[in-house]
């Protein structure tokens, strides 16, 4: 028998090793078995390194997520083997759940996606041999775009429809000819500047010889790898508070993508639960929500993410040792014992109050302010994709703080917590519609009494008054204490500190209010759901706003509140006020000054004044872009050229619609970027719309109060989802401003578009994207992610 060298063992040691890591890496990318397609000896074009960037740079900006027209998600090799469907996931008039179509959970094969009625757009087979173009309506749909070049920045015809409420055709192959005659403009990339020849030339070569897809390669390194086996080890310990904090965590972090920041290339996980153990591939459960009963065992599972990172969907959380520490010390190192494990019934689904009793309250609630935005961000970005269910109940600005956690009533006092805990159930579990009048008079009583007895409970706590400290500081150091949330009609955005004017309402969130509205939107939100669930989900959503108001009237003197309170439901909101909501209390003082302060506007001026005192070492620089009453605010630390055009932009924010009318022409989100020579800045304008109330799912238009709107400028980009942008020079930028300023009408809008706009159909319109993309990178980048033009309007 030969020897084997010490230099050849070695090598021998490193490829045992090399192999191994690989198998383990690969335990944790589930199977998918997709169809064999006919296809050329010879590939020209590799799908991974020539394909996928064309389709990242022009299509995954509407195909990324459940509202991907057609159901056809181009953000990874197995949605597009997947294909189309007929069906849609939004569906506000559906009066049954519809079975859910998740990639990567519902099918495990394309031969599965077949059955449930997807179809393939990349190619057909016959007789063994190569379809041809003529059988991909991928082909089909591009060649129809690039015959029809659009004139470089005009404006679309309109005929071609907009805007997620179209109606999207999804022709299969044999359909494809009527399509075409009936939608000439019809072709992709939509609505938008076309292929290069180039990128066209190439799809073609890849279609016709048999559109070969390949999945992202998933290649960690061995403390990558390391990391994620010691989180599943963490998960799935067996002692029955290891199980019962497992399942509390995993119902807050299922939607999450995950990361180690420690780890320099980390990918980013989904959490699943898999009926796999650790060490072979994944294979999640098809449930629905995270808390439906699992009906056997299971493990929960740490999966790579390999698809495009698409914003609207992208909410990071990071884990790695010190996250690891936190969660002991914070779950664990407490006397803390459970007698029986909770199950999956209705009521435990319904209630994770009464679930997750045995958990210390105070852990709980610290373990949501930890990470305040990414929570607020799963509101926005969580299972919805699109969130109008949800946005038409808030307002289009307003701050977020909470009440301390060492004050905060329902963790600190047992007995109270006793009696609150059963009235804090949330609606949505039963989604027929029968159900939806007595599950929201059901619970809509509930939690009425429920703020009874909390409004009783604090004022007899403390009979002097709310007083400034018990608003949650950050322990002088988590900025995740203050929270903008801005409205875009039918999504939303979060960014930690107070932004924009002193808002028209501020919401003070306690522990029961910031778990519930996770539960309502995110962990018990079924996106496939009925109407009658949706319905549902509206209008528990409008109670929760209401409590975090009635929150913040205790740190006002009594004597404001009505007059304060009046003048956020306006109109027939008296009258739902009247049959809906309860009472106020206008007897508890409150022990806070405000003297001098004998108005709405004054109050609430004040009542900022006494947050921003409190919070200072949390609360960062000073907005000086919205809250400059001078013009003399100037930031440190940025140049004189960024302090220029912020001097330029400022006015801008002063005004409102009454002396500004343009603002309220504006579209929701308006991207600015400003260049000089080698230098980039990029600014949101964000239009935030003033309602006489926010109380009513239908009808929004005849509340709206257009002389009352405001605009906030940002620095870098707000929203997933921009509605229009604008490219100008810092020298040009006064003549801008000046020209924005007396715009009067939409056709003034227009003119300035004309001008300085980014069309759809500009020539550079998606490097400008991806340019606004990266500036994100450069702020955040772990925060990126391709943005969705699906409401980009024709300006």
């Amino acid at each position: 028998m030969a020897r084997v060298s010490g230099i050849t063992r070695a090598k021998l040691s490193v490829l045992i090793l090399l192999v191994a890591g690989l198998f383990i890496a690969c335990s944790q990318i589930p199977e998918y078995p997709v169809e064999e397609p006919v296809a050329a000896r010879i590939q020209t074009y590799d799908y991974q390194r020539d394909i996928r960037p064309i389709l990242e740079h022009k299509c995954m900006a509407c195909h990324g997520c459940y509202d991907a027209p057609c159901q056809l998600k181009l953000t990874s090799a197995e949605g597009l083997e997947r294909g189309a469907s007929i069906l849609p996931v939004y569906d506000g008039a559906r009066l049954e759940d519809m079975l859910p179509t998740r990639l990567g959970v519902d099918a495990s094969s394309t031969a599965e996606w077949r059955e449930k009625g997807f179809f393939s757009v990349l190619h057909g087979a016959e007789d063994g041999k190569l379809s041809g173009l003529d059988a991909s309506v991928l082909y089909k749909m591009i060649e129809l775009g690039h015959s029809q070049p659009v004139t470089p920045n005009s404006r679309l015809p309109a005929t071609i429809s907009l805007g997620t409420a179209r109606t999207n055709s999804c022709p299969s192959i044999e359909q494809f000819a009527d399509y075409a005659d009936d939608f000439p403009h019809g072709g992709m990339p939509y609505g938008a500047t076309g292929l290069s020849d180039e990128e066209f030339t190439r799809l073609t070569q890849w279609i016709s010889e048999g559109a070969v897809v390949s999945p992202a390669l998933y290649t960690p390194g061995a403390a990558e790898q390391a990391m994620t086996e010691k989180w599943e080890q963490f998960f799935n310990q067996r002692g029955k508070r290891e199980q019962l904090v497992a399942r509390y965590l995993f119902e807050h972090l299922f939607a999450a993508h995950l990361y180690f920041p420690d780890i320099d290339g980390t990918h980013f996980y989904e959490l699943v639960r898999s009926s796999t153990p650790p060490g072979q591939p994944v294979r999640p459960l098809r449930t629905v929500r995270p808390n439906d009963d699992p009906e056997g065992a299971f493990f929960y599972r740490l999966q790579p993410l390999r698809q495009a990172i698409v914003e609207k969907t992208h909410i990071v959380y990071a884990l790695g040792d010190t996250r690891m520490q936190r969660f002991e010390s914070l779950f664990f190192q407490p006397d803390w014992d459970v007698v029986n494990l909770p199950g999956y019934s209705y009521n435990e689904r319904a209630n994770p109050f009464v679930t997750f009793d045995s958990i210390p309250a105070k852990a709980r609630y610290q373990f949501l302010l930890d990470d305040a935005e990414y929570f607020v961000r799963n509101f926005i970005r969580g299972p919805v994709c699109r969130g109008q269910i949800a946005t038409d109940v808030i307002r289009d600005q307003f701050w977020a703080v909470f009440e301390d956690p060492e004050q905060e009533a329902y963790v600190n006092d047992a007995k109270y917590r006793a009696k609150a805990s059963p009235l804090l159930g949330l609606p949505g579990q039963k989604s027929d519609l029968l159900a939806l009048g007595p599950e929201w008079l059901e619970y809509n009583e509930k939690r009425n009494d429920y703020l009874k007895l909390r409004g009783q409970y604090y004022a007899e706590r403390k009979p002097e008054g709310a007083t400034a400290d018990e608003l949650w500081d950050g322990d002088n150091w988590n900025q995740d204490a203050l929270l903008t949330i801005f409205r875009h009609y039918d999504s939303a955005s979060v960014r930690r500190g107070l932004h924009g004017r002193v808002p028209r309402t501020i919401w003070v969130m306690d522990y029961p209010l910031l778990e519930r509205t996770y539960y309502e939107l995110v962990a018990n939100f079924n996106v496939f759901g009925s109407v009658s669930h949706q319905g549902q989900t509206r209008l528990y959503f409008d109670l929760i706003r209401n409590g975090a108001e009635h929150n913040m009237l205790r740190y006002v003197p009594a004597e404001q509140r009505e007059s304060l309170y009046a003048h956020w439901y306006q109109g027939n909101a008296k009258i739902k006020h009247a049959l809906t909501y309860t009472g106020l209390d206008t007897t508890t003082p409150v022990a806070m000054d405000y003297a001098g302060a004998d108005s709405n506007h004054a109050v609430m001026q004040r009542f900022s004044q006494l947050l921003m005192e409190r919070t200072a070492a949390v609360s960062g620089p000073p907005d000086t872009l919205n809250r400059c009453p001078h013009d003399n605010c100037q930031r440190s630390g940025v140049s004189s050229a960024q302090l220029q055009l912020e001097a330029t932009l400022r006015p801008l924010a002063r005004e409102d619609g009454a002396g500004l009318p343009v603002i309220s022409l504006l579209p929701e989100v308006t991207f600015l970027r400003v260049t000089d020579g080698d230098q980039r800045w990029v600014y949101t304008l964000v239009h935030n719309r003033a309602h006489s109330s926010v109380a009513f799912m239908f009808g929004e238009e005849s509340r709206l109060l257009p002389k009352e709107d405001t605009l906030t400028l940002i620095e870098g980009t707000l929203g997933s989802y921009p509605n229009f942008s604008f490219d100008v020079s810092l020298d040009e930028l006064p003549a801008f401003v000046d020209s924005l300023s007396a715009i009067q009408d939409e056709a003034g809008v227009q003119a300035l578009a004309d001008r300085w706009g980014v069309r759809r159909t500009h020539p550079e319109f998606w490097e400008i994207m991806a340019d606004f993309k990266r500036s994100t990178e450069e702020r955040v980048p772990e925060q990126a992610g391709i943005l969705d033009v699906n409401r980009y309007e024709n300006l």
